[in-house]
C-alpha cells in the first residue's frame, strides 16, 4: 500500500462499509466524508444509528470492512490492501480521542503523568516533555492540580485531563464521543469552553453530539442514520448566534420541597450521611415528598443527590436519623424491611450498563418481576407491557451489552418499570439519549404521574425538570465552577511528607528489608527496636491515624482473632486462668502478643508505602529495579500492566458494588434471601463482572491505542528516577535497625 502524504483534508473516507456480524447487517453503509484543516464538524443521530463506529473509523481506532480511508494523509485502509498498521499507527500520532467515560481513558494516578503518558509513547525528549505538560494543562486551566489523583475528580476535571493528554501529543484531529453527556451544566460549560479555545487554535473537531448548542458552533452537521451519513447543517442553521437552547445552570422555577409534606411516600427526618474519607454529604436533612408527585432533585456532580438515592433505596444506612418510604420506616434497614421496600421502591441507576447482568434483554426486564413471585404469564405480561412502553420490543432477544449507551438506558428502564414501583427514583435518566427517545422517557414519566407513581428525578436538565416535576430539592455540597471539588493537596498532606518525597526503588527495598525482618523478631528487644523504626516512619509519613486505621483495620481485627487463638492454644509456662477446659498460660501470652505485633508491623509498614507511594511511582521502580532483565523479559510491557492493574483494582471493586446494588434494587437475594440463596445471587454477579472487565480492558485498549502505546517500542521518560541523599540515609537507617536486629539476639531480656 503507498504512503505517500498528500496535502489537504485530514480525514478522508470514501464509500466505508462496518459491520458488526459479518455483513449480515450493516452499521455504515457507503460513507463518504471529509473532515478539513481546523473544521468543526457535530455527528448527530439517533442512539445506535453508528455515530460512536464512525468516530473510532475517524480516529484509526477501527478499521472498515470495506471502502478507503486516509488519515492524516496516510492510506490506512482500502480493499486492495486492507489495514495497513504501520499507517495507523503513523496516522493516530496526530489525532487525539476523548471518550465519554474519561475514567477509562486515564491511565495514570497523577494528573501531570497521565498528561505526559502519550508524549512518552511518542518518544518526544525528555526536556520537552515538562512544557508540553505544562501548556497542555494550562490550556484547560488544570495546571494548579498537576500533582492531584486524577481518579478521585469529578467528571467534569477527568474530561478536562482527558483533553490535554490529547494537547500535549500535539494532536491536529481532536474526535470527542459526547464528552459532556454525564456533566453537570457547569462542568459542562468548562468542558465546551475548552474544546472551543482547543478549536481556535487551529485543531480540527469532530464531537458526538445530541445538544443542540454544541451543534450550534460546528460549521457542519453530519446525521448518522440508516448506515448513511447525511449534511444537514442547513437545518440547523437557525441555531446559529441565538442563545442555547438546552438548560442552563440556573434554577428552575419551582417550589422547594418543605420539610413536612400532607401525605408523604417518602420522608427523611434529620438524616445525616458521610462516607469513610470525608465531611458529611448528607447534614441533618429533614423532607418530605407528597405522594404522586414528581420531584426534580438538581445540584451540581458530588452534591449529594445519588448518596440520597442510594439512602432512600436502602443500599446504605445513614449515620443519623431515620427514613420512611410507603410508611416502612428505619435507620437500619432489615432483611424483611428491604425486601418489602423493594416491592414498592424502583431505581433507575446512572450507568445503565451496571444495571444490566442477563444474556437478553427479555429475561433482564424479567428479573424484577421474577423476584416479586409472579407466575411465568403474570412475568411475560410485565415483561411485554415495559419494553412496549419503554419502545425497545424489537431488542427484546438482543444481548443487552451489544446494544448502545443510549439504549441499554432504556433497557435498564424498562427493567425498572416491570417491577410497577410506586415510588421511582430516575438517576439522569435521559443522558445519552437522542431527542425521541429523551421524549419517549418523558412521556413515559408523564403516564407514571398520571397513575399517581412518586418520581424522584436526578437530573442536570432544568429545562426537563421545569417541564416535568412538581417541586425540587437542591443539594448544595459544592460551590458549582472549576474550583469545585477540586481535589487541593495541603503541605500536611502524606504525598508531600519526607517518605513520600523517597525514590520508589529506595522505599521498596528499604520497606521490604524492614517487612521480611519482622518475621525473625523472637524477642521483646527486637520487637521494640521494630516498634521504634515503625513509629518513626509513620510520623515521617504524616498520615493521621484515621487513615491508617481505615488502612489496616480489617487486618488487625484477623490479627486479634489469630492471636486470641495461640492464647487458647498454646500450654506452655505458668497457667494464669482456667476457663472452662481452656487454660491461660503465661508462654500463650507471650506467643500471642509475639505474633501478634510482629504481623503488625509488616501491615503497618504495607499501608504506609502503599499511601504515600501512587501506583505509577511503584510501577516506575519495578521497571527501573527489573532493567537488568531487559533482554530476557518484557519489562516495559510487565510494569505497565502492573500500572494499569493498580489502577483499575478500585473501578472494578466500585462496579462490583454497582452490581450488588442493581440487582438487590430489583428485590434479588443477593441481600435479603437464604445463605444458598444469596451465594447463587453473588454466582449471578460473577458474568456482569467479568463483561465489565471485558468491557473496561477493551476501552483501555482504545485509550492506550489513540495514546500511541507500542508494544516493544521504547518509550521516553519524563521523570527519570535519580538516588538523593535523602534517599542513601534512608537507607542506611534501614541497615543500622536491620543491625541492632541482630546484635539485640545476643542481649536478650
Amino acid at each position: 500500500m503507498t504512503d505517500d502524504v498528500v496535502a489537504g483534508a485530514p480525514i478522508e473516507l470514501d464509500g466505508v462499509r462496518f459491520s458488526y456480524d459479518g455483513g449480515a447487517t450493516w452499521v455504515l453503509d457507503g460513507v463518504d466524508l471529509r473532515v478539513g484543516p481546523g473544521e468543526r464538524i457535530a455527528l448527530v443521530g439517533p442512539n445506535g444509528a453508528g455515530k460512536s463506529t464512525l468516530a473510532r473509523l475517524i480516529a484509526g481506532l477501527a478499521a472498515p470492512d470495506h471502502g478507503t480511508v486516509r488519515l492524516m494523509g496516510h492510506t490506512v485502509f482500502d480493499d486492495a490492501h486492507g489495514a495497513d498498521a504501520d499507517a495507523y499507527r503513523k496516522a493516530r500520532r496526530s489525532i487525539g480521542v476523548v471518550f465519554q467515560n474519561p475514567g477509562d481513558q486515564i491511565v495514570t494516578t497523577t494528573v501531570s503523568a497521565d498528561v505526559a503518558f502519550g508524549p512518552e509513547n511518542l518518544g518526544v525528549a525528555p526536556a520537552l516533555i515538562g512544557g508540553r505538560v505544562h501548556d497542555a494543562l494550562s490550556a484547560v486551566g488544570m495546571d494548579d492540580l498537576r500533582d492531584a489523583d486524577p481518579t478521585a475528580m469529578s467528571g467534569g476535571q477527568q474530561q478536562r485531563v482527558a483533553i490535554a493528554g490529547m494537547l500535549a501529543m500535539d494532536s491536529r484531529v481532536l474526535v470527542l464521543d459526547e464528552p459532556t453527556a454525564m456533566l453537570d451544566p457547569q462542568a459542562r460549560d468548562d468542558v465546551l469552553t475548552v474544546i472551543e479555545r482547543v478549536h481556535q487554535r487551529g485543531t480540527a473537531i469532530v464531537m458526538v453530539t445530541h445538544h443542540p448548542d454544541e451543534v450550534a458552533h460546528a460549521d457542519r452537521v453530519l446525521a448518522v442514520e440508516h448506515g448513511v451519513v447525511r449534511d444537514v447543517t442547513a437545518r440547523y442553521a437557525h441555531a446559529h448566534g441565538i442563545p442555547s437552547q438546552v438548560p442552563s445552570a440556573a434554577l428552575p422555577d419551582l417550589p422547594r420541597v418543605g420539610r413536612a409534606a400532607h401525605d408523604p411516600a417518602v420522608v427523611f427526618d434529620h438524616v445525616s450521611f458521610a462516607y469513610a474519607d470525608g465531611a458529611p454529604v448528607i447534614d441533618d436533612l429533614t423532607v418530605g415528598i407528597e405522594r404522586g408527585s414528581t420531584v426534580a432533585l438538581v445540584g451540581p456532580n458530588g452534591s449529594g443527590k445519588t448518596t440520597f438515592a442510594r439512602l432512600l433505596c436502602a443500599l446504605i444506612d445513614p449515620d443519623e436519623g431515620t427514613i420512611c418510604v410507603e410508611a416502612l420506616r428505619w435507620r437500619h434497614a432489615k432483611r424483611r424491611q428491604r425486601k418489602a421496600l423493594r416491592r414498592s421502591l424502583g431505581l433507575v441507576m446512572q450507568r445503565p450498563e451496571r444495571q444490566l447482568f442477563a444474556a437478553t434483554v427479555r429475561e433482564d426486564v424479567a428479573y424484577g418481576p421474577r423476584n416479586q413471585g409472579l407466575d411465568d404469564a403474570a412475568v411475560r405480561e410485565r415483561v411485554q407491557e415495559a419494553l412496549d412502553l419503554v419502545g425497545i420490543a424489537d431488542l427484546a432477544d438482543r444481548d443487552p451489552f451489544s446494544l448502545s449507551g443510549g439504549q441499554q438506558r432504556l433497557a435498564a428502564i424498562a427493567g425498572v418499570l416491570a417491577c410497577r414501583p410506586r415510588v421511582l427514583v430516575m438517576d439522569e435518566p435521559t443522558a445519552s439519549l437522542d431527542e425521541a427517545a429523551v421524549e419517549r422517557v418523558h412521556a413515559i414519566m408523564r403516564t407514571l404521574h398520571s397513575q399517581g407513581v412518586t418520581i424522584l428525578l436526578i437530573t442536570h436538565d432544568m429545562r426537563a425538570a421545569q417541564q416535568l416535576a412538581d417541586a425540587m430539592l437542591v443539594f448544595g455540597g459544592r460551590t458549582p465552577g472549576p474550583e469545585a471539588s477540586e481535589p487541593r493537596i495541603a503541605p500536611s498532606n502524606a504525598r508531600y511528607s519526607v517518605v513520600s518525597r523517597l525514590d520508589p526503588r529506595a522505599k521498596i527495598i528499604g520497606f521490604l528489608a524492614l517487612m521480611f525482618s519482622a518475621f525473625t523478631m523472637t524477642s521483646w528487644t527486637q520487637l521494640a527496636v521494630g516498634c521504634t523504626a515503625t513509629a518513626v516512619i509513620v510520623a515521617a509519613s504524616r498520615l493521621g491515624m484515621r487513615a491508617l486505621w481505615r488502612s489496616t483495620r480489617m487486618f488487625v481485627v484477623v490479627l486479634l482473632v489469630m492471636g486470641l487463638f495461640n492464647m487458647l492454644v498454646v500450654h506452655s509456662g505458668t497457667p494464669l486462668l482456667h476457663i472452662g477446659g481452656w487454660t491461660l498460660t503465661t508462654g500463650g501470652l507471650t506467643v500471642a502478643a509475639l505474633y501478634t505485633i510482629r504481623f503488625m508491623l509488616v501491615i503497618v509498614l504495607g499501608a504506609v508505602i502503599m499511601l504515600t507511594t501512587t501506583p505509577t511511582a511503584l510501577t516506575d521502580a519495578f521497571e527501573s529495579m527489573m532493567s537488568v532483565f531487559r533482554k530476557v523479559l518484557h519489562v516495559q510491557e510487565i510494569a505497565l500492566v502492573m500500572s494499569l492493574a493498580l489502577r483499575f483494582l478500585p473501578t472494578i471493586a466500585d462496579e462490583t458494588m454497582s452490581i450488588r446494588d442493581a440487582q438487590a434494587a430489583r428485590g434479588g437475594s443477593i441481600e435479603t434471601g437464604s445463605p444458598m440463596q444469596r451465594v447463587r445471587a453473588m454466582c449471578a454477579v460473577i458474568v456482569p463482572i467479568f463483561a465489565g472487565v471485558i468491557r473496561h480492558a477493551d476501552n483501555l485498549a482504545l485509550a492506550l491505542d489513540a495514546r500511541c502505546y507500542q508494544e516493544g517500542e521504547p518509550r521516553s521518560h519524563w521523570h527519570a528516577l535519580h538516588m538523593h541523599a535523602r534517599d542513601w540515609w534512608f537507607l542506611i537507617g534501614v541497615a543500622v535497625v536491620l543491625c541492632a536486629l541482630a546484635l539485640s539476639t545476643v542481649f536478650t531480656i
